[in-house]
């Protein structure tokens, strides 16, 4: 570091040092009862508000059944979190990220729907469990903004080339086939990247010990809470399931091995000491043979909310001068507001399941061939939908390249994130005062 960078680093750090004084003298005088406990950058992060993420954790774990740690442990995981998911809002606003209300809404409706609930419905579930619905509408704005910002910095970013594919199939092939998929653990000790020898030995000697309170039936979950510095740590270090293929070689070749409630070795990588504890294994058999639809619709979309209504009644007259025998394709290309479909006579061909918006494909899968629906809603507007065909398709070729395609992006996914998590947060100016 020569004289003016050194000058520079001191200038900023004496800078965000002071911005952070002023902010603690400003909230001591304004809630005495508040203080700061991280200092991320130029912005803080107050006790009330670690108290606030403390409530919503404990609620969660309390509904898996996983024992609570300490409140000290539980603060450190925590507070950790916090600071790096602050970094990630903070990168995310200088590029420009921005979560708007509508794709907001739109993803809260989808998660009332995956607990079949309207949006009124769910906000008071969640009131009636203690929880603020606009507190849990901006944690899940931020929780979008975070994702499109690793999107951005590192999905995106991930390449599969198709000579990769077909490697991966031929290898499978030769292999004879992957037939399980694995439920896992994971506990990661992490080693600073520029480590010293005295850092790595210490970071291997708790790994080590983690192994052997593990293996001698020490609480998984609980000891990953606790212990672990891995993203899924207050999850439990619970991985989800994941075929071998789609798993780091690291983790691939000792799983394939494994049976249930094994506990790996401390395993070592660039970002530190891995522990993998076998959960559970499946057979793993997907199917490959699925339903498409042929189908075709009309779509009037309201310009707001004021002229739904007029947008019902205009759709509600097309759909009569076709039941009076009138030429759906010719209405589709004068009436219909889809530009796509609507030049080819409101056209969609052929319809794989999962394409379309949930609504749309509820009312197109509740019609016989030839039907035609009534007018059915969604955030697009209001549809008018015909069933011409339907068949049984094999895609069993597309769902090889597509599963293959997926192993190598996660195989290739989890190491990336790791180091760029780890990047952000060696690059950030971070001041824990927990």
């Amino acid at each position: 570091m020569n004289g003016i960078t050194k000058r520079l680093f001191w200038i900023t750090l004496t800078g965000s040092l002071l911005m952070a004084s002023v902010v603690q003298a400003k909230l001591a005088v304004e809630n005495p009862l508040d203080r700061i406990v991280a200092v991320v950058n130029d912005e803080v992060i107050t006790a009330l508000e670690l108290k606030a993420e403390m409530g919503l954790i404990k609620k969660q774990l309390s509904q898996q059944n996983t024992q609570l740690p300490s409140d000290a442990v539980l603060k450190k995981q925590l507070l950790d979190r916090m600071i790096l998911r602050r970094i990630q809002l903070q990168m995310a606003k200088r590029g420009s990220i921005r979560v708007d209300d509508d794709m907001l809404n739109r993803t809260l409706e989808n998660i009332a729907a995956q607990n079949r609930m309207s949006l009124s419905q769910f906000r008071s579930a969640l009131q009636s469990e203690g929880i603020n619905f606009e507190s849990f509408r901006e944690n899940m704005r931020d929780e979008i903004t975070v994702n499109r910002l690793q999107q951005r910095q590192v999905r995106s970013r991930i390449v599969v080339t198709q000579q990769e594919i077909d490697n991966f199939i031929n290898n499978q092939k030769l292999r004879g086939g992957e037939d399980k998929e694995y439920h896992l653990g994971h506990i990661l000790v992490s080693v600073p990247e520029a480590a010293n020898a005295q850092e790595i030995k210490a970071a291997r000697t708790k790994a080590e010990k983690i192994v052997r309170d593990l293996r001698a039936n020490a609480d998984f979950a609980q000891t990953a809470i606790a212990l672990s510095d891995g993203q899924q740590a207050l999850e439990g270090g619970d991985l989800g399931w994941r075929r071998a293929d789609a798993l780091p070689s690291l983790f691939a070749d000792w799983v394939v091995q494994q049976n249930v409630n094994n506990v790996s070795d401390a395993l070592r990588s660039p970002s530190g000491f891995h522990i993998i504890k076998m959960l559970d294994i499946r057979d793993n058999q997907p199917q490959h043979m699925i339903t498409q639809t042929h189908a075709r619709h009309i779509l009037i979309k309201p310009f707001d909310e004021t002229e739904n209504s007029d947008a019902r009644a205009r759709l509600e007259k097309i759909r009569e001068r076709i039941i009076a025998g009138e030429d759906f394709g010719a209405l589709a290309k004068a009436h219909s507001d889809d530009p796509g479909s609507g030049a080819e006579g409101g056209e969609l061909g052929w319809v794989n399941p999962g394409e379309m918006v949930p609504n749309f494909e509820q009312g197109m899968n509740a019609l016989d061939v030839g039907e035609l629906s009534e007018l059915v809603r969604s955030r697009f507007g209001w549809h008018l939908i015909q069933v011409l065909e339907r068949r049984k398709q094999d895609v069993t070729e597309q769902v090889r390249n597509k599963n293959a395609n997926d192993a190598i992006r996660a195989r290739k996914l989890d190491p990336a994130m790791q180091a760029w998590v780890r990047r952000i947060r060696d690059e950030a100016f971070v001041q824990n005062r927990l």
